[in-house]
């Protein structure tokens, strides 16, 4: 049970690092902050924009999503910094090897990210696709299928940020 101290007692020294977190102990610090960082793995980026590798449950989660229920997240986002779906499009036919009319089939199929790039013929210059998503670099995912995803990511972020078309794909 914790028992305010008096008013005339003395604070012990904080022992090593500490955090910030007002008055408490470094071990309720330290386990405080590590409960926040917890709580912002679940938000964001899927696997967690603290840098940390994603367990096995979270990847196959990843991988059995539909990427036509991404898709419109990625439309919506280029259209708001003043791109369009065309050029997002073409940034994936890029990637991929997927015509329009083999998007579109993936599309009404409701094909899983698995599915989608096991069908791709990936680009000979992907590998050229470097930088940090989601706090993980892209060129060091050792998985690679997650890679992929990783550089379709890549490849959104880059178009909506108002980077020009050859740029992007490396041209």
């Amino acid at each position: 049970m914790w028992v305010p101290p008096t008013l005339g007692a003395r604070r012990p020294p904080r022992v090593g690092r500490t955090t910030g977190i007002g008055d408490r102990s470094d071990a309720t610090s330290a386990f405080m902050s590590w409960g926040r960082r917890a709580a912002t793995q679940s938000r964001g980026c899927g696997s967690g924009s603290t840098g940390r590798r994603a367990t096995l449950t979270q990847v196959s989660r990843i991988f059995n999503v539909s990427f036509a229920s991404v898709y419109p997240h990625y439309v919506t986002k280029v259209e708001k910094k003043g791109r369009t779906k065309d050029e997002l499009d073409h940034v994936i036919e890029w990637l991929t090897g997927f015509d329009e009319a083999a998007l579109s089939g993936h599309l009404a199929a409701g094909t899983t990210f698995e599915g989608f790039f096991a069908d791709a013929n990936l680009n000979s210059h992907a590998p050229l696709i470097t930088g940090v998503v989601c706090g993980v670099r892209v060129e060091d995912i050792d998985d690679p299928l997650m890679q992929q995803i990783r550089y379709l990511d890549k490849l959104v972020d880059e178009l909506a940020k108002g980077k020009a078309m050859e740029k992007i794909l490396r041209t």
